[in-house]
């Protein structure tokens, strides 16, 4: 499974491990900034609240791994990965074949 992630990404090594430690990274912070704004929203159901942490978490994520990347010089990569990610979510990717 690295193998094939190395070989996708077209990283390896040390920039490899640096990639997983950022998606970790900017995973906990990304929890743990959800969890103190959860409060903000004065949310009392429990269905309501996860279905709205679900969505902070969604929108904290990506700008909480490129913070992340900066100082540990990988943000170009995370950079391309993103905007490869939003391309695919929108619906815009080029690389899907057209009817």
């Amino acid at each position: 499974m690295f193998e094939g992630l190395k070989k996708k990404w077209g990283v390896s090594g040390i920039r490899f491990a640096l990639i997983f430690c950022i998606f970790a990274i900017g995973g906990s912070l990304t929890g743990y900034l959800a969890k103190k704004f959860m409060p903000f929203l004065n949310i009392e159901f429990p269905v309501i609240y996860w279905t709205a942490y679900i969505i902070v978490v969604t929108i904290f994520w990506p700008f909480c791994v490129l913070i992340v990347s900066i100082p540990l010089g990988q943000f170009r990569f995370f950079w391309e990965y993103e905007k490869k990610l939003w391309r695919w979510i929108s619906g815009k990717n080029p690389g899907k074949n057209k009817k």
